[in-house]
């Protein structure tokens, strides 16, 4: 138990320990000191040893006997004085000791001493989590389901004790703190060398300010990813080099862009960010014409911005009306019918309903469709505790700006070249993307992928490297989605990209020669993945797998092996 603990506990449990260290002192004294007599009428006297041992099974009232010698009348008076003595002391000290362990400064204390024995006894890599609230926990069941190791520090007591209830792979350590505090970060284990990524995704932008700022100053080479609603805060966050950086309004609108430009690659951008678990969802082409848009706080900005780089005419219904030069804007709120009347709602092609209140949305879609039916609708769904009521409205986009900050998130955090493959994605027309939902649909079905790269390198595929360097070994990209299991049967992965020489060469062929120091990016199945491992790392299951050469395991049988064929 570390020292605070037990600091906190002998100054807690002082005075009933030194009652008890006096009564039984005083017992043993009177024991020693009070003459009896053997069974022969000899005086006889108790030893320390003797007393000590009569006083500890006694005085805890446990009983035994008299003990080496029956007591006379002066012994069994004293006996029955510190019996009593002792009864009381037990009771204080049990009392105390409830006290204690009901104590918030006892048990904060014993909470973060084995918090901090949680995070020394991690030995793998982990995330700090920064802010458990609807986006971290997104974040951690995905963290989950990808086998990373991540520590929790949440100021809300309440969310470390849902995260206790999750049922996960793993027992994560939590600590209810203040991420704002240096001292609580390197208590969850921002200096350690496991440490590979921070994520600060609290719901306050100074709080997640502070984590960034203590990160690059206590731990420089530790990647931050921040969530950032306004930016200012944002701005501040890239002037020390925050790696990445999250506003879940911008995002949404660079993703409204994107689904009005190319909805096949939106499509495909949202499916391999998406959430471990979810499904391919159908092609959303938002359509192009006249736009309402209900709310014109830091969301409404953003996808006011969005619709008109793609040239649409927008009409913005806000309580506080808007003052934009050449943007139309209607005093209210959108869930009567008179502002989206004067909106022009019957003749617009889609709403937006974008306020800070659910309730508020749903009401001004529900009262905008029945005023036009054919109206395409995009909601933003402030909390997952109302998804009911959203997922029964079935609009054509619900904005969920936790899940939007998980999916970049998730972007980065499977592996850094899907980051750039995602910017490949964007840039491409719908057809191309198109075939590459197709593709990746038929080999590997409609669940969202899992992602992840293998570096033709001697860390990282050793035996693969091995095979190219010292054996001079021409070794195909489609041997590597060979089964260690049955050679001639294929994994259910499909290699995206090729990271070479600063280029990124897209959806390459299975017939493509690997060079030493390539990057391969795979898209596929955990079971898959799981799979290849011991292909880039055994010898033994390489050869199997791209010559068909069957070797023993282990020294001890290739040397039996090798001794029967020179028999």
């Amino acid at each position: 138990m570390p020292g605070s603990v037990l600091f906190l506990v002998l100054r807690r449990l002082r005075a009933p320990l030194i009652l008890m260290v006096v009564v039984y002192a005083i017992g043993i004294a009177g024991l020693v000191l009070i003459p009896g007599a053997d069974a022969g009428g000899r005086p006889w006297r108790m030893t320390v040893f003797q007393a000590l041992y009569f006083m500890s099974y006694t005085a805890s009232t446990i009983g035994f006997g008299e003990i080496p010698q029956d007591f006379n009348d002066n012994q069994r008076l004293w006996v029955t004085a510190i019996i009593y003595a002792s009864v009381i002391g037990w009771a204080f000290l049990v009392t105390s000791l409830l006290a204690l362990v009901q104590d918030k400064a006892f048990v904060a204390a014993f909470t973060a001493a084995r918090f901090r024995r949680a995070v020394r006894a991690i030995r793998e890599p982990f995330y700090l989590i920064c802010g458990f609230g609807e986006t971290g926990l997104l974040l951690g069941r995905a963290l989950d389901r990808m086998d990373r190791n991540f520590i929790v520090v949440e100021i809300d007591p309440l969310r470390v004790q849902q995260l206790q209830l999750l049922k996960l792979g793993q027992d994560a350590p939590a600590l209810a703190a203040d991420a704002r505090l240096p001292e609580h970060l390197v208590a969850a284990g921002l200096t350690r060398p496991q440490c590979c990524g921070v994520l600060a995704l609290t719901n306050d932008d100074q709080a997640n300010l502070a984590v960034a700022m203590s990160v690059r100053l206590l731990n420089p080479a530790v990647p931050v990813i921040a969530r950032a609603m306004s930016r200012e805060v944002a701005a501040n966050m890239t002037s020390f080099g925050t790696d990445r950086i999250i506003n879940p309004f911008t995002t949404f609108g660079g993703y409204l862009a994107l689904a009005i430009d190319s909805p096949g690659s939106h499509r495909l951008l949202s499916w391999l960010t998406g959430l471990p678990g979810t499904t391919l969802g159908p092609e959303t082409a938002p359509p192009r014409g006249h736009w309402i848009v209900c709310g014109y706080g830091r969301f409404g900005r953003e996808v006011v911005e969005a619709f008109r780089r793609e040239g649409m005419n927008v009409t913005v219904i806000d309580p506080g009306g808007c003052d934009v030069p050449g943007l139309a804007s209607v005093r209210g709120l959108g869930t009567e019918a008179a502002p989206l009347r004067e909106a022009c709602v019957e003749t617009a092609v889609g709403l937006v309903a974008g306020t800070d209140d659910d309730i508020d949305n749903l009401s001004i879609a529900v009262t905008a469709r029945e005023l036009n039916p054919g109206l395409f609708t995009i909601l933003r769904q402030n909390l997952q505790a109302n998804r009911a009521l959203f997922d029964a409205y079935r609009a054509d986009i619900t904005m969920v700006s936790p899940e939007i900050v998980a999916h970049e998130c998730l972007a980065v955090l499977k592996t850094p070249r899907l980051a750039a493959f995602l910017d490949v994605v964007r840039a491409k027309d719908d057809a191309w993307a198109d075939r590459v939902v197709e593709r990746l649909h038929a080999a590997l079905g409609p669940e969202t992928p899992e992602i992840w790269s293998v570096a033709v390198t001697a860390a990282d595929a050793p035996a693969i490297h091995q095979a190219m360097s010292a054996k001079h070994r021409e070794i195909a990209l489609g041997e590597l989605a060979r089964s260690p299991a049955q050679r001639d049967e294929t994994l259910a992965c499909v290699p995206l990209a090729i990271a070479r020489e600063g280029g990124l060469r897209m959806l390459p062929e299975d017939g493509e020669i690997l060079r030493a120091g390539d990057e391969i990016l795979f898209a596929g199945t955990r079971e898959a993945r799981d799979a290849q491992w011991p292909l880039l790392r055994n010898v033994n299951v390489r050869d199997y797998v791209l010559d068909g050469i069957d070797r023993p395991g282990g020294w001890v049988w290739q040397w039996w092996a090798g001794r029967r064929q020179r028999q």
